[in-house]
């Protein structure tokens, strides 16, 4: 009898404990649910991508900006001092390991400059911009809508091109910048026709004051042996010469003359 009860309570004994070890993992998880109800440990954690995107905003000219990400795509908000800065915040969150999208939303603070008047003044930058460069064959346009600057035209080279977007975009006043500028072809042959272009045209008594402010040329674009004039000169001669003195080089296939003159109506009558 004695070692009947003693097996019963070993029996009993050995139940009441598995219950309690099973019940161990559930006691656990209900645990942890409590401290963050409807919120899985994982959801919790801060994504990697963000981390280390807004790791590579740690700089003083990205110190209103911040980033989130969602599912590879980052949205940066806030605000800059220049455009540039803008793009460059672009830039370096897109190369961030796990990011595959960027929603730049970032406003480019700084003064409100009427079109027209940012127009101009980012024009005048452009004509000086590389004087001592051979700016005489750089022919870029600017145009300003609601703040946002589209240059165009041609560049005689990248350098060149490089240099006009990096002066508008840390002008103030910019908001957003389209670069639309073509890079004239590298060729032996269009150097050849570009230098005897120039000397054509500067080279004619009545077109070498064009030479005289670097920032007022006559400006000479050529691509694959085609040449392009631009700029603005006083008299209808003086547009319809430079366009015969441009076609008269040798192994030019032909000439657009964009030249225009200050003042038609005055120039029709002389």
């Amino acid at each position: 009898m004695i070692w009947t009860m003693s097996t019963s309570r070993k029996t009993l004994l050995a139940a009441t404990l598995a219950g309690v070890i099973l019940s161990l993992p559930q006691v656990s998880i209900a645990a942890g649910q409590a401290q963050t109800p409807g919120v899985t440990p994982s959801a919790q954690a801060t994504d990697p991508a963000e981390s280390a995107a807004t790791a590579r905003l740690d700089k003083k000219q990205f110190s209103n900006v911040k980033v989130s990400v969602d599912q590879g795509t980052a949205t940066l908000t806030g605000t800059v001092e220049f455009y540039q800065f803008k793009a460059d915040a672009d830039n370096r969150v897109r190369k961030t390991k796990g990011v595959t999208a960027v929603r730049n939303l970032i406003q480019v603070a700084g003064p409100d400059i009427p079109d027209p008047v940012l127009e101009d003044k980012l024009r005048e930058k452009l004509e000086y911009d590389r004087v001592f460069y051979g700016n005489v064959f750089n022919a870029i346009t600017v145009s300003v809508q609601n703040g946002g600057v589209t240059l165009g035209g041609h560049a005689v080279s990248y350098f060149a091109r490089n240099s006009a977007l990096n002066l508008v975009n840390f002008y103030p006043g910019v908001k957003n910048v389209a670069d639309e500028i073509q890079v004239d072809p590298v060729s032996t042959f269009d150097n050849r026709i570009r230098m005897q272009t120039y000397r054509a045209i500067y080279g004619y008594p009545p077109l070498n004051r064009y030479a005289i402010d670097p920032a007022k040329p006559i400006r000479i674009s050529v691509q694959n042996g085609h040449v392009e004039l631009y700029g603005l000169v006083d008299r209808q001669a003086d547009k319809d010469m430079a366009f015969m003195r441009a076609n008269a080089v040798p192994g030019v296939f032909d000439v657009k003359n964009y030249l225009q003159v200050a003042n038609p109506q005055a120039s029709k009558k002389k």
